[in-house]
């Protein structure tokens, strides 16, 4: 199941009972504080949910899969996702 920030602002608005455009401004605002500090700390820690984090990963060498031609994939930074010992209970519950 995937959930995109128009359902999220929905559900903001039906909890909350907030404005609807004003449940979309703050779920959007929610994605730009994550991702801003992203950006500054490199780490974001959400109590109960998870840890983001940011990798750097290094150059080295790949093959396109399509055409099997050897290529050098460039260093970047990723983001990764560990869950909290809380989230993984909730989802092993029975």
């Amino acid at each position: 199941m995937s959930v995109t920030k128009v359902e999220l602002a929905d559900l903001v608005y039906e909890q909350m009972k907030l404005d609807k455009k004003y449940a979309s401004e703050l779920v959007d605002m929610f994605f730009e504080e994550l991702k801003d500090a992203l950006v500054k700390e490199g780490d974001i820690q959400l109590s109960g949910f998870g840890k983001f984090s940011v990798k750097e990963k290094k150059e080295r060498k790949g093959r396109n899969p399509k055409t099997k031609k050897p290529l050098t994939i460039s260093e970047r930074k990723v983001a990764t996702f560990h869950h909290s010992q809380v989230l993984k209970e909730r989802l092993n519950s029975k």
